[in-house]
């Protein structure tokens, strides 16, 4: 694994938010001066591929990255907004109706933010 990729990994591992990959490259700006943004995007797809990361995906905003500690997501229909919780884990009961191998499920819960809840009862 490559320095950058380390530090890629790091910054993520260590985060309680689930960064884009704009605030993936600032973070490692700080440590390496000289990264271009391509290297960043090189690297997510890289960490990505090798299943040493999760990759977030919510329409009309950029993808966002995050640990592989098991745990799902709340997704705000308004701003996009991603926020953790902890379900029970329905690998196996999946895997059961699947009838093929399963590598991973990603759990997304559309919701409506305590902020944008306010916003729309002008609080």
């Amino acid at each position: 694994m490559t320095k950058n990729a380390a530090y890629i990994l790091d910054i993520i591992n260590n985060s309680s938010n689930h960064l884009t990959a704009e605030q993936i490259f600032l973070s490692l700006k700080e440590k390496n001066k000289t990264v271009a943004q391509a290297t960043v995007y090189n690297n997510l797809s890289h960490l990505y591929k090798e299943g040493l990361i999760r990759k977030i995906s919510v329409e009309g905003y950029p993808d966002r990255y995050d640990k592989l500690l098991r745990h799902d997501h709340l997704v705000c229909r308004n701003c996009g907004k991603l926020a953790d919780i902890m379900l029970e884990d329905l690998t196996e009961k999946l895997q059961s109706q699947l009838g093929v191998p399963m590598l991973s499920y990603d759990l997304k819960i559309n919701y409506i933010c305590e902020e944008c809840l306010k916003k729309e009862k002008g609080i």
